[in-house]
């Protein structure tokens, strides 16, 4: 089996981390388990081998590696790394895999790598199977990563024209030095110019705040949707009762922050439980299809904000950088032409 193949240096898992969303190197890390796993490798050799190595280390020696830091281990690995790493070692000892994730978790990627954990723990306290769970959660972290692209894809265009109309107030005061006006003069050594100098700043600060919390407020809420629907899939499957199920899937979310993603008085798991009781039919697959609604719902609500974002981001463009560009380009340079004019009679 060439599962644990990999060249002397080489990890196969990060090389492309650098241009790609961080939360992706988890839905890799997701992916990649659930091969694994599906194909019948322990959990044990799975960490294993996807830790990268410098050496090709078997997965039997796999208690020796150096903890995450150390000088063995190299000062220069990733965050994935640390996680994988640790999450490697806690499997090799009999530790607890999911509180070896969750303890390394840092970062903008933290919530999806503490929903990793919660899955592993749900599932190793319930005995039931992972791989299927894990092809789930990577699609959707796949898809929060489809929106974050989406949302730079909004960014693009009012970047680049604020980039744009930054550089035309250089553009105007050359223009009027070389017809032969003082606009730099005017602009720093005049208390107009210097008034609109001040007001140019003040207006392209508060495009900058505008333009973040705008971003922000776009930006998905949740980066783990439809995951305590997966979980309890999970620990349904498992073969045991359905309070027993509610406690593993309740500690775990507890124990790993599992936001529970319901509104007020609306909880969509015991909705599925009791259509699934009036029914008659399992509920694992019930509770999997719900999962998988609320992702869909998820990444469509996404690509509406980005949708948006790319519209309302035009306001503090032509509100607050326009106006900018006006009075630190073009007033100093009419101040300029005024002052020349006047001068000769």
């Amino acid at each position: 089996m060439c599962l644990c193949t990999r060249s002397r240096g080489e990890d196969p898992l990060l090389r492309h981390g650098e241009s790609v969303p961080p939360i992706e190197e988890v839905a890799a890390v997701t992916q990649r388990l659930a091969v694994l796993l599906s194909a019948g490798v322990s959990p044990v050799s799975a960490w294993g081998y996807l830790l990268p190595t410098s050496g090709g280390l078997p997965a039997a020696t796999i208690r020796t590696v150096p903890r995450a830091g150390s000088p063995a281990a190299g000062g220069a690995e990733t965050a994935t790394t640390g996680i994988l790493r640790a999450a490697a070692r806690a499997a090799a000892r009999g530790d607890s895999v999911a509180d070896a994730i969750a303890g390394q978790a840092r970062g903008e990627t933290e919530s999806a790598w503490r929903g990793l954990a919660a899955a592993w723990q749900v599932a190793t306290q319930a005995g039931a199977p992972l791989a299927g769970c894990l092809r789930e959660l990577a699609a959707s972290l796949r898809d929060l990563a489809q929106v974050q692209r989406d949302l730079e894809v909004a960014l693009a265009a009012p970047r680049a024209t604020a980039r744009l109309v930054m550089v035309l107030p250089v553009i105007g005061i050359l223009f009027g030095s070389l017809m032969g006006f003082d606009s730099v003069h005017t602009l720093f050594a005049t208390a107009p110019g210097l008034l609109c100098l001040a007001g140019g700043g003040v207006l392209m600060a508060a495009a900058a705040g505008w333009s973040r919390a705008l971003v922000r407020r776009a930006a998905p809420t949740e980066l783990t949707p439809g995951l305590r629907l997966e979980l309890m899939a999970i620990a349904m499957s498992g073969g045991g009762s359905i309070d027993r199920s509610r406690a593993f899937v309740h500690a775990a979310a507890e124990r790993y922050a599992i936001g529970s993603g319901a509104e007020s008085g609306d909880d969509p798991i015991e909705r599925v439980l009791d259509l699934s009781t009036r029914a008659g039919v399992p509920a694992a697959e019930l509770l999997r299809s719900e999962a998988e609604q609320v992702r869909r719902d998820a990444r469509s609500a996404g690509q509406r904000r980005a949708g948006t974002l790319s519209v309302t981001l035009m306001l503090p463009l032509g509100l607050c950088v326009l106006p900018a560009f006006m009075l630190v380009g073009v007033v100093p340079l009419l101040i300029s032409v005024l002052s020349s004019t006047l001068a000769t009679f």
